[in-house]
């Protein structure tokens, strides 16, 4: 069944798949299948009727729709004392074959880039979905000067120059706080590097908007192309912004937005509501997921990221007991 998921051709057919796994994910994810008997909504006739479990559950559950042995289980960052989402995986060629079509489609081949991976604190812990995802993207590269850069950003400045002067296409790929270090110490143009920025402060220094980062990285960064990731622990595909705005979706992945007041209700495109995500690669998890992102979905189907709900915000969620 997943492999089908990467061959959609028309919303119908993403829509037959989508009701295809929430009939199978109904029957086999213990947590869902309650959940959607709970608020009663077991027989969905549309897309738009298919539930959404609350992505807290990831934190309190084993959220898994086979009785596989996982391979990896990816947990979330946060800060000591935090309780993380965990997202039990038992099959890793979904994530690969996602990983990489999702690549494929938004940039091109592996082989044509250096790929320069900035993530300190995703590095010095276990179980992140990014640092794997760089990890592939590296391996798939080829190249010698690929690789990961934990806290010697100078040395990552040095590889920059070098590849710029070699008319090298670079993509570096870091979280926010530690693109801002490297902007504000070593500024450079960086013609041929697209600068793909995943968020996270992590508590590193002071919250800044989407539109301010991006500018100081525009400004420090002249003839880079600055662009965004949207993914998460708990899910297996990702969508990129090449404005860093308007994130695309692969073809198997789909964002609704639901009403902040009414989280099993959905709103019209443009107005902004907490984030739905439908993840076809996700078929061994679960493929429908309410996010704690708030955000818009553009008629065209590309969706914003605006801010996040504070917890006391989330509704919905306690519907069931912790297991």
């Amino acid at each position: 069944m997943f492999q089908s998921v990467f061959n959609i051709s028309s919303s119908t057919n993403f829509e037959e798949k989508a009701l295809a796994i929430f009939k199978h994910q109904l029957e086999n994810n213990k947590v869902y299948g309650e959940y959607c008997r709970l608020i009663k909504r077991t027989n969905p006739q549309s897309l738009k009727e298919i539930p959404f479990l609350p992505i807290s559950f990831f934190k309190s559950h084993k959220v898994v729709s086979n009785t596989d042995e996982h391979k990896i289980i990816y947990t979330s960052s946060g800060t000591t004392g935090m309780v993380t989402s965990k997202h039990y995986v038992t099959d890793l060629e979904i994530y690969d074959s996602s990983l990489d079509k999702s690549f494929e489609i938004t940039y091109g081949k592996h082989e044509d880039y250096v790929i320069l991976a900035l993530l300190p604190h995703y590095l010095e812990r276990s179980g992140s979905s990014l640092v794997y995802m760089a990890q592939r993207w590296i391996e798939k590269s080829d190249h010698p000067s690929s690789g990961f850069y934990l806290n010697n950003i100078k040395e990552l400045t040095s590889i920059l120059k070098e590849l710029k002067e070699k008319n090298q296409k670079i993509i570096l790929i870091g979280v926010t706080f530690a693109l801002l270090q490297l902007a504000e110490q070593f500024p450079q143009e960086l013609p041929q590097t697209i600068i793909i920025e995943t968020g996270g402060m992590k508590g590193m220094r002071k919250e800044i908007i989407k539109q301010e980062l991006h500018d100081i990285l525009r400004t420090a960064f002249a003839k880079a192309s600055i662009q965004s990731e949207y993914g998460m622990t708990e899910l297996l595909s990702q969508a990129y912004a090449s404005d860093g705005i308007h994130f695309e979706t692969p073809a198997w992945m789909q964002v609704l937005t639901r009403d902040t007041n009414d989280p099993l209700s959905l709103l019209n495109s443009s107005k902004t509501g907490g984030l739905n995500i439908i993840d076809l690669a996700n078929y061994n998890s679960c493929s429908f997921i309410a996010t704690q992102d708030l955000g818009k979905v553009m008629p065209d189907g590309t969706f914003q990221v605006l801010g996040r709900f504070d917890q006391s915000d989330i509704r919905g969620c306690n519907l069931m007991a912790m297991e």
